[in-house]
């Protein structure tokens, strides 16, 4: 009997357990209760190392290499292990090993229950592995490396050595792959880790990879089978990739943080060797500058153009009778770029061509501009980036519409999407100021000419009876403190953001590129200062820019951009698009109005019905709507202001600050520049001290005369002063 145990554990067939586990009945009343369970618990032993070799000569014909390697793997365990230790009792058994036969050759079944024990949690774990295995017919290397290293987190050492086991062999072979990628930019035609744009597949890598050390290889593949592909006339070095062979063999996925510094180590290598071999300074110059010009919108006669025929394309298709001809598609608005660059410094500009509108909700139908005081839609707080991104970016089309720019090989080694959202994102703000100062400035014109007509007919005075004239004063000149107020503050505004941020980053930018310098004692000592200006750590002096220094120096320069601009601080964007708004109904009233706030002497409603002295209806309508928008503007501007001030004291501008909360990043932002953002930002007190002398030059610009810091007190009965008569005009 004990030869036939020893046979039903090594995985034969017996008839002690004809159908899985459990004892023949026609046996089972032979025995002693004690022998039963200890015969039953030797079954269920004997059943589960059945099933798993059953298991695992099944799914060891899957195409899967992860697959295979890991039956391979266990195959490999249970014969040195289990299989061996039916051997080695049988063996003790025919020795008559006194530790194991009794006198008179008898085996308990209690000792052979005892020897076997150690495999019951094993086999067991073994067995719930393989059942989850099966469930699914085509496992990816993510989730089965994923399954596996949860599954060896255990407290029992057996399960977790053998399952650890397992894991480190389909690690190895999803290492292989890696390799062969990373230092060759091969791709496998079998389980492949990325598609044929060089793109990460979807569970290609474990959970354990971080998101940037995903990038990163993504990055570093990408270069290596571009530079191979297209044939550059310089290739990587052999002693390169022996390098970064040995590297990678020397870690695994699931020692994450090593396995991240050997990532970043060869990218580091790599990046290094493209930016002496491939991307060179002048690719960098030139997209730096195409990107400044039209996204942070340096080249002024270019975006006044693309607003105006932006303009022309919204009135344009709400005249037109037609319905699939008065929709806004992505081809009108790129045919807009085209035609906005008509006659400017842009018309013959290469880089032109790259940009392209995107409006991610698809065609629409254009909308006029509103004339109510509706406050915008709120969004729901479980998506902040949506917050975030809707402010600015429907402001100039009324609907969601962003800029981007195509980035070609090698150019896309040096700027990736995360650093094009967050361009697109401060083109949204930039432009969206620019239309409505721009618009501002057509109102007044309006409003000058408007006068101009009316005084060669009135003279000094208005017009209208005695009463009627007297109001209409008011009118006017609150419509011009109105108007005059707008134009001051988006003045400010936009000078400041384009001379005192965007201006001066721009060329401190440029300046820490030119300080490479040619010969050796130059290089050093502007390496030092390209450094020490950049927030990188100090290096060796004798070293040359290099790569990763250009990518971390521009990295800093959007941020710093973010921060001038005042998009990384959410209370400040939410008082400035009310901003806007206000003043783009403001100059809606006047387009409806003809261009004036007063009505024509001759008009309906202009006088009272009946005659006498009294205001007409029309003069009472457009008075009660110029006070209220100049109360809210004022109420905004004065909002504006204190935050503002309240901001120099707060963490937007701490050098603890990280850029990567800022929800103008959005989802797609965090990532490898969102990280290394917030990463350069903390401890550089020179760029948070740009950071407040940007703030305090807005702050005095705002407040020159004291006007805002003392805020304006209004009469009975909640009518505020007088324009003229707060300045001392009147």
């Amino acid at each position: 009997m004990i030869a036939e145990i020893l046979l039903v554990l090594a995985g034969h067939s017996s008839s002690l357990f004809p159908t899985d586990y459990s004892l023949n009945p026609a046996i089972a009343p032979l025995l002693h209760p004690g022998e039963q369970q200890s015969l039953e618990a030797l079954g269920l032993i004997a059943f589960r190392y059945r099933k798993i070799k059953s298991s695992c000569n099944t799914l060891s014909r899957s195409p899967s290499r992860y697959i295979c390697a890991l039956c391979a793997t266990l195959s490999h365990i249970l014969k040195e292990d289990y299989e061996s230790l039916v051997i080695e009792t049988e063996a003790k058994v025919l020795k008559r090993d006194s530790e194991l036969v009794a006198r008179g050759a008898f085996v308990p079944l209690s000792s052979i229950r005892s020897i076997f024990s150690e495999w019951d949690a094993p086999l067991a774990a073994l067995a719930a592995l393989f059942d989850e295995l099966e469930t699914e017919e085509h496992w990816k290397p993510g989730p089965l490396i994923d399954l596996l290293l949860a599954r060896s987190r255990t407290g029992v050492h057996r399960i977790a050595d053998i399952i650890s086991r397992i894991s480190i062999a389909v690690q190895r072979v999803w290492r292989t792959q890696l390799t062969a990628f990373l230092v060759h930019g091969s791709l496998s035609s079998v389980d492949p880790l990325v598609g044929q744009d060089y793109s990460l597949i979807n569970g290609s890598m474990p959970s354990c990879v971080s998101i940037q050390t995903r990038e990163s290889i993504a990055y570093i593949g990408r270069a290596i089978a571009t530079v191979k592909a297209v044939k550059w006339q310089k290739q990587p070095p052999r002693d390169l990739a022996t390098d970064h062979t040995i590297m990678l063999e020397g870690v695994l996925p699931q020692d994450q943080h090593a396995f991240d510094l050997v990532i970043s180590q060869i990218r580091t290598n790599v990046g290094e060797w493209l930016w002496l071999n491939v991307l060179t300074r002048k690719d960098i110059d030139d997209a730096i500058d195409a990107l400044a010009n039209y996204f942070l919108i340096r080249n002024g006669e270019f975006s006044l153009s693309l607003i105006r025929e932006i303009e022309r394309l919204k009135i344009s298709r709400l005249t037109s009778r037609s319905g699939t001809a008065s929709m806004i598609r992505d081809q009108d608005l790129n045919l807009a770029l085209l035609r906005a660059s008509l006659g400017t410094t842009a018309q013959h500009d290469p880089y032109l061509s790259k940009l392209r509108f995107v409006l991610p909700a698809g065609p629409l139908r254009p909308l006029l501009p509103s004339l109510t005081n509706d406050a915008p839609t709120p969004i729901s707080p479980t998506t902040p980036n949506a917050i975030a991104t809707s402010l600015f970016d429907t402001h100039l089309l009324g609907t969601s519409l962003s800029l981007t720019y195509n980035i070609s090989w090698p150019l896309d080694l040096f700027v990736d999407r995360s650093d094009l959202s967050i361009y697109s994102t401060i083109f949204s703000f930039l432009s969206a100021l620019r239309k409505t100062h721009t618009r501002v400035h057509t109102c007044w014109t309006s409003l000058s000419n408007s006068q101009r007509a009316r005084r060669r007919w009135t003279g000094l005075g208005e017009g209208g009876t005695s009463e009627d004239h007297e109001v209409r004063t008011r009118v006017l000149r609150c419509g011009w403190g109105v108007v005059r107020d707008m134009s001051w503050f988006l003045d400010t505004i936009l000078g400041y953001m384009m001379m005192d941020v965007v201006d001066v980053e721009f060329r401190k930018l440029k300046g820490l590129l030119d300080r490479q310098g040619t010969g050796p004692g130059n290089a050093a000592i502007n390496m030092a200062k390209v450094q020490s200006q950049s927030g990188l750590p100090q290096t060796n002096p004798a070293s040359h820019l290099d790569f990763t220094t250009i990518r971390t120096i521009h990295i800093n320069y959007l941020g710093r951009l973010l921060e001038g601009c005042l998009l990384t601080n959410p209370t400040l964007t939410s008082i400035l698009r009310p901003i806007l708004d206000i003043c783009e109904r403001f100059v809606a009233h006047v387009e409806r109005w003809g261009g004036d706030v007063l009505p024509a002497l001759l008009f309906e409603g202009s006088l009272r019905d009946g005659g006498g002295d009294a205001v007409g209806a029309m003069v009472k309508e457009r008075w009660s709507v110029v006070t209220e928008i100049d109360e809210t503007l004022r109420g905004l501007l004065e909002s504006f202001y204190e935050q503002l001030t309240i901001s120099m004291s707060q963490q937007p501008f701490s050098t603890t600050v990280d850029v990567s909360k800022s929800a103008f990043i959005g989802a797609s932002m965090v990532n490898q520049t969102t990280h290394n953002l917030s990463r350069t930002a903390r401890g550089i007190d020179s760029d948070t001290d740009h950071s407040r002398r940007h703030v305090e030059r807005l702050l005095l610009r705002l407040d020159f005369n004291g006007e805002l810091s003392k805020p304006r007190k209004s009469k009975g009965g909640g009518q505020t002063m007088d324009i003229l008569a707060e300045g001392g005009l009147a």
